[in-house]
């Protein structure tokens, strides 16, 4: 039973857990509004499932295949997955069994949620070989969860909406701008092991501009988001308030590059559910 508890908490540490606030605010976001207030439990249990297997598969693929980079760098070079704590045989396990659970999940919701559920881990797995090519990587990143509001509409409407879309590519642009910071961290690694990264083709100047611009479009494509789904003022106060909280996050990172973990972690952990509570508190009132 020990050994069984330390495996699970091996996996937990793989694939960071606690970090799934980033993606389950905005599906729900995306539910609440598809469905005009509560979408009922059924649909609650789904959803946090589909979005936490979807990460699952997606963690653990990266850990995977990049196993290699992450054992020779010093900040990831104690994940389980390198240290030895968990063999690649099961490694690959967990992201295939979680890889099928998702699918499984996506038929008891609907048709075209089945449909797009491998489409959608193809491309959860695609991020994990960008950066050996393309210094896009992080917008692929971005759109991984980007397409965490189009499940959620999809599996309370069966379609898809323009303003899901909109709030999507703000989830998009939002990801993109905070995994660039956090890749400041990366700069001189990725340089000596020839991988791609805005960080270490442009420099860390550059690279806090282009954050910064893609936090300015994620606002954007959010105030898109409350306007075409005709969401009232406190929404608006969802977007004010992302605009703060991007500030601060860009303030700690400008100040004092230690400050990364904080803004990245934290920060963005209380935006996603800032966000959601005003878009709860515009339905209810």
């Amino acid at each position: 039973m020990k050994r069984l508890a330390k495996k699970l908490q091996y996996f937990n540490e793989l694939v960071m857990f606690q970090h799934s606030v980033f993606s389950l605010p905005f599906i729900f976001i995306a539910m609440i509004v598809a469905a005009e207030g509560w979408f009922g439990f059924r649909l609650l249990i789904l959803g946090a499932l589909a979005a936490i297997t979807a990460r699952n598969f997606a963690m653990g693929f990266n850990r995977f295949v990049d196993r290699r980079f992450d054992a020779f760098n010093p900040r990831t070079a104690n994940r389980p997955s390198v240290d030895g704590r968990l063999d690649a045989t099961s490694i690959a396990i967990f992201t295939g069994v979680n890889g099928l659970v998702f699918m499984g999940v996506s038929y008891f919701v609907n048709d075209l949620a089945l449909a797009l559920s491998l489409p959608i881990l193809i491309v959860l797995g695609s991020y994990s070989y960008f950066k050996r090519f393309s210094s896009m990587a992080h917008i692929v990143l971005g759109i991984s969860l980007g397409l965490a509001p189009i499940a959620g509409v999809i599996a309370v409407s069966g379609e898809i909406s323009m303003w899901s879309i909109w709030l999507s590519i703000g989830v998009m642009f939002w990801v993109a701008g905070f995994d660039l910071l956090y890749s400041l961290q990366d700069i001189d690694f990725d340089v000596t092991n020839n991988l791609h990264s805005i960080p270490s083709r442009y420099g860390s100047a550059t690279t806090m501009k282009i954050s910064a611009l893609f936090h300015i479009l994620a606002i954007v494509f959010w105030e898109l988001f409350v306007i075409s789904a005709g969401l009232g003022i406190l929404a608006q106060c969802a977007v004010l308030f992302s605009i703060l909280m991007l500030g601060y996050e860009h303030y700690l990172v400008r100040r004092d590059f230690t400050q990364i973990n904080r803004a990245f972690f934290t920060v963005n952990g209380y935006l996603g559910f800032v966000f959601i509570t005003f878009i709860i508190l515009d339905k209810v009132v």
